[in-house]
């Protein structure tokens, strides 16, 4: 018997097209089990938008993983892959059809970032602030692996597109090459 349900998920997959609408339906099974239907269309966004950019220009490969982590007062997302390149936000078009999937993950979460992986591959993630049932839910679950301390760092420019995201100062939609 399974005394506290695991406050971790972890997919490992080829970011192919098909494999991506897999991924969002466990994601959203997953919150289901936590209690977070209210999560589940920000999060399913969000990480739909994160393994499409690993489809489109993750290289050498495009295996990746996709961690999701019930927090006291917050659900992370992050995926990590085999592309030491990082992201680079761009000004896009406003009629652009593709190339706004940071703009969108910015727009649907908390905070996010991007960090290096090791020498051979990086993580996006995004945070999304939970409800406070579910914080009720995560307190009395003792988390199942040990936590770092130590900030998980943001790149100043990743950082301050977020920040003029929010403010209104910045344009409405971004490119991502890498």
């Amino acid at each position: 018997m399974i005394s506290h349900p695991s406050r971790h998920c972890t997919v490992e997959l080829q970011a192919l097209p098909s494999r991506i609408g897999q991924v969002r339906r466990i994601v959203s099974a997953q919150l289901r089990y936590w209690h977070l239907d209210t999560l589940i269309d920000r999060a399913a966004l969000g990480v739909t938008e994160l393994l499409t950019n690993v489809h489109q220009h993750a290289q050498p490969d495009k295996m990746c993983t996709v961690e999701i982590e019930l927090l006291l007062d917050r659900l992370k997302v992050s995926v990590r892959d085999h592309d030491p390149r990082l992201p680079v936000v761009n000004d896009a078009d406003s009629l652009a059809t593709c190339g706004r999937g940071l703009a969108m993950v910015a727009a649907v979460s908390e905070s996010w970032g991007v960090r290096p992986d090791g020498e051979s591959g990086k993580v996006v993630w995004f945070t999304l602030h939970t409800p406070t049932a579910a914080r009720s839910v995560a307190a009395a679950c003792p988390p199942r692996r040990a936590e770092s301390n130590t900030p998980v760092p943001v790149f100043a420019e990743v950082e301050r597109t977020v920040d003029a995201h929010r403010s209104g100062h910045a344009p409405a939609r971004s490119a991502v090459a890498g």
